[in-house]
């Protein structure tokens, strides 16, 4: 017979790094193409002239440029229209 009562499970030990997610440059900046601008989880951000969006809905320049952040009126899927931020490269 144990001589210890039961310790049960422990489920809170497996850990796992961050995603490094966030704006990479800035407006303002310069950007070759195929550079990372903007990491993010979900369209939190829209791609617009000048970009493009990857798998993971990374925004990366299409072209050379300075990168530009702008407002623009979204319609949802209710036919709602909200502010979202767009990214450009001019």
């Amino acid at each position: 017979m144990s001589h210890v009562k039961a310790g049960g499970t422990a489920k809170n030990i497996h850990d796992s790094p961050g995603q490094r997610l966030g704006v990479k440059l800035y407006g303002g900046q310069k950007v070759k193409t195929g550079m990372v601008i903007v990491r993010q989880v979900g369209m939190t951000k829209r791609a617009g002239a000048g970009t493009f969006l990857s798998r993971n809905f990374t925004i990366h320049a299409a072209k050379d440029g300075v990168v530009k952040y702008q407002t623009r009126k979204v319609r949802t899927f209710s036919g709602r229209s909200v502010p979202r931020v767009e990214v450009v490269v001019e």
